[in-house]
């Protein structure tokens, strides 16, 4: 979404359903708080200190992270972190804000920035970050690109703010070297006044399997889910019970696994531990969504599958972060450290990535599926 960071005036009432689910839920978190011994992240100096949004998790080795002032650093061997920055290469991107990243392999990497207009660039690396090529700058003046997902290492979408009225949604066939307009129908993705998206984690757009490919918005009068199962051609949508309303509100993150279950978070960025509903759950890839409050309390800017786990989703923000083993059924808090983004490999390796340079190493236990 263009505006960072506005000014929150605005309340919102939330209705009774959700209002009783939220009740019930505070005593389920004052119980898993007192609960809560050890923090179950391990914090990593990867020897930056710029603000990281995006992360890519390829494997239990290899990671990739980027952020603003033109930062990338990534890792071969899941504990030490060298910095491959953009900038470093070519000093004009120090002026880019990467929010998001997408990692092949620990050569090949595709990087996303977020801004107004040639502000929201691609860049490519196919040489772990020695060199950097420049893909493509997005040539909307009013556009503004929040994430990048990837199905494999040759099909991916970047997904963006409106213009002129509808989302812009941009697929690309080649590893990234050209894009054009995933819709069929370009009404297909009109958008309600005052809608758009945060590039807050690199995670409103997510994609699985072959062909799915979903994104989360925010700003309007209703938060909304879209889905497209043919890689962005056709789209339905569906609305949430995620209040919004105001600039800094909505969902922020969605994530789905390959049985069609899914979540989406978010709540108002400005109100770190604010007690609104801050999580929705779908059981048929997003056809429909129900309350569904995630611990910990407070705005969560991503949720991630734990691959290899069907009913595991983690989640995190700057309220902290916390896991479901059921679906939503139950909550755990991990750790109330804020953060921006997280990735998992399997159900013992991930990482987080946050404010002033933070990198995360997971160091709890095992995050299987009940």
């Amino acid at each position: 979404m263009k505006n960072r960071h506005p000014v929150y005036l605005r309340t919102v009432t939330l209705s009774k359903g959700i209002c009783l689910a939220l009740s019930g839920f505070l005593v389920s978190a004052s119980v898993s708080m007192s609960a809560f011994a050890q923090d179950a992240w391990k914090k990593i100096d990867a020897g930056i200190t710029a603000e990281l949004r995006g992360l890519s998790v390829v494997n239990r080795h290899v990671a990739w992270a980027s952020g603003a002032k033109g930062t990338v650093i990534r890792t071969v061997d899941g504990e030490n972190w060298q910095n491959v920055s953009i900038s470093l290469k070519l000093p004009e991107a120090s002026q880019l804000d990467f929010r998001d990243i997408q990692g092949i392999d620990k050569f090949t990497a595709i990087a996303m920035s977020a801004g107004p207009g040639k502000a929201s660039t691609i860049y490519k690396t196919i040489d772990g970050g020695a060199t950097w090529e420049l893909m493509i700058v997005n040539g909307e003046a009013s556009g503004f690109w929040d994430a990048i997902d990837f199905w494999d290492a040759k099909n991916g979408v970047i997904f963006g703010d409106p213009i002129a009225g509808q989302f812009q949604v941009l697929i690309t066939n080649d590893g990234g070297k050209t894009w054009k307009n995933a819709a069929a129908d370009l009404t297909q993705l009109t958008a309600l006044p005052n809608e758009g998206a945060f590039a807050a984690s690199g995670t409103c757009v997510s994609v699985t399997g072959k062909n799915d490919v979903w994104f989360a918005t925010g700003g309007a009068d209703k938060t909304r889910v879209f889905h497209s199962a043919d890689r962005g051609q056709n789209w339905t949508f569906s609305e949430t019970a995620v209040a919004a309303g105001a600039p800094p509100k909505g969902l922020f993150s969605v994530a789905f696994n390959h049985e069609g279950l899914g979540f989406a978070v978010g709540g108002d960025y400005q109100k770190a531990k604010g007690d609104g509903l801050n999580a929705v759950i779908s059981r048929d890839k997003g056809k429909t969504w129900i309350a569904a409050p995630a611990l910990p309390l407070g705005f969560l800017s991503v949720v991630v599958t734990v691959p290899g786990q069907a009913k595991t989703f983690v989640v995190g923000g700057l309220a902290g972060s916390g896991v479901t083993r059921n679906g939503g059924q139950s909550w755990e808090v991990l750790s109330e450290t804020p953060l921006n983004a997280m990735g998992f490999a399997d159900a013992l390796h991930g990482w987080a990535v946050g404010p002033k340079g933070l990198v995360m190493k997971y160091a709890g236990k095992r995050l299987i599926s009940e």
